[in-house]
């Protein structure tokens, strides 16, 4: 197990990239087994749950080739089906959250699909209804072998209908999505998820042929086509990254521009951060965040605290309520953070505590922040990361901390964060990768 150790309290300063979204390259990719022809994706993160999943389609039968950088030739003309049935299949496929998208896609060309009890972060209750029940609007039966530890979903004739969707999930509606592209008919799909990445996958697959409408909205049909043929496709760069160090420009205060951000898909990110006082320049498609060394957190317009909670595109994402918690404790003022989503994703605010956060956790979705406003800095500490995003906060708390902070367990920041300490040390970062 590997630990990072960062020697905190150092200004940084200089250009990032951000990296290729990890969250849209995992639906972007399960989509390469709509078509026996070729596909080629670019701008593809170099990080653990992507490469598993390559690895996975790989072993499906997908013939992979990397053309260069995060750029990669995907061509599923021949799938192995008898694969799905594989321990192996069962153990990777089940590491790995993101795998579950692989049901729509070999349902719509193979008519049935495997998939075990999907992994991923522990960060409280994560349903999968919404797949399995969209996928069974289109006709699909399910059935379960609790002794393999398997679903089984076929369905030899998809047919498209009107559905409403109980959650805007984001994987549960691409899943059905690329079911839908093939099947008979035209799918409605009602309080359907429109985060940027569920567009750019509409989009890809309409360049492939299907015939998707309402394409960034939460309302949409979908006629189905016969087959899809193949394209290319670059993915937008990773919204969290994004957000992830915005918080780390605050909490260091340093001056870091941020570059290439596609500003207009980053929705409420930027402006929740404002909210936190921290002074973001949107130059050129850049964001230029200037050394700052303080910050004050905004009340609301009758003078009440400051609320922070995650929703729904084009709320603010889930993925960035732990980082904005993490800069709240260093901020002038209080905020009341409210994450709505997950149920274990606060739980990592005892490190904090114990690096000398005022942090008092209400229950397992609502924290109150009391601002420090620098006057008493965070305190180095040895800790584990529980998963990849408390992890990034928590490497981001390490970096303004005074003295040395040894995080463990960081194979849950390396599953969404692409080599995170070298690109960190280019800026003047103070962090050693250990075995």
């Amino acid at each position: 197990m590997s630990s990072f150790e960062i020697i905190g309290g150092k200004k940084l300063k200089g250009e990032i990239y951000p990296q290729g979204a990890k969250n849209e390259a995992l639906q972007i990719l399960c989509a390469v087994l709509l078509t026996s022809e070729e596909i080629v994706i670019s701008n593809i993160p170099d990080i653990q749950d992507v490469n598993k999943l390559i690895e996975l389609l790989g072993d499906l039968g997908v013939k992979i080739q990397s053309l260069n950088t995060g750029e990669y030739s995907f061509q599923a003309s021949h799938i192995d089906l008898d694969y799905l049935k594989t321990p192996d299949f069962r153990k990777k496929a089940g590491s790995l959250r993101g795998s579950v998208m692989i049901l729509g896609p070999l349902l719509a060309r193979f008519k049935v699909a495997y998939i075990p009890q999907p992994g991923g972060d522990k960060i409280g209750r994560r349903r999968l209804d919404t797949h399995f029940i969209g996928l069974q609007n289109l006709g699909a039966k399910f059935s379960s072998d609790q002794e393999a530890g398997l679903y089984k979903v076929e369905g030899s004739e998809l047919t498209g209908t009107y559905m409403l969707l109980d959650e805007a999930s984001v994987t549960g509606t691409a899943n059905i999505v690329m079911a839908a592209v093939m099947a008979k008919g035209k799918t409605t799909i009602f309080n359907a998820a429109c985060e940027p990445y569920l567009s750019q996958l509409c989009n890809m697959l309409t360049r492939m042929g299907a015939k998707i409408y309402g394409i960034g909205s939460n309302l949409l049909q979908i006629e189905g086509v016969e087959s899809l043929q193949g394209t290319t496709h670059k993915l937008l760069p990773d919204m969290i990254e994004i957000g992830s160090f915005i918080g780390l420009a605050a909490m260091t205060q340093s001056e870091i521009t941020i570059k290439n951000v596609q500003y207009q898909q980053l929705g409420l990110i930027p402006e929740v951060f404002r909210r936190l006082g921290i002074i973001i320049n949107h130059v050129n498609d850049d964001l230029v965040i200037p050394a700052q060394e303080s910050y004050e957190v905004e009340t609301f317009m009758d003078g009440s605290i400051m609320t922070v909670s995650d929703a729904p595109w084009p709320g603010f994402t889930p993925d960035l309520i732990s980082v904005a918690l993490v800069v709240a404790t260093q901020a002038k003022g209080s905020v009341l953070i409210h994450q709505k989503m997950f149920e274990s994703r606060l739980f990592f605010v005892d490190k904090l505590i114990d690096m000398g956060a005022q942090i008092i956790l209400c229950d397992p979705h609502r924290a109150t922040v009391i601002g420090l406003n620098r006057q008493y800095p965070l305190r180095g500490i040895r800790m584990s990361s529980p998963d990849i995003r408390a992890g990034v906060s928590l490497l981001i708390a390490a970096l303004s901390a005074q003295g040395k902070s040894i995080i463990d367990n960081i194979e849950q920041i390396d599953r969404g964060y692409q080599q995170i300490d070298s690109r960190l040390r280019q800026i003047g970062a103070e962090i050693v990768r250990t075995a």
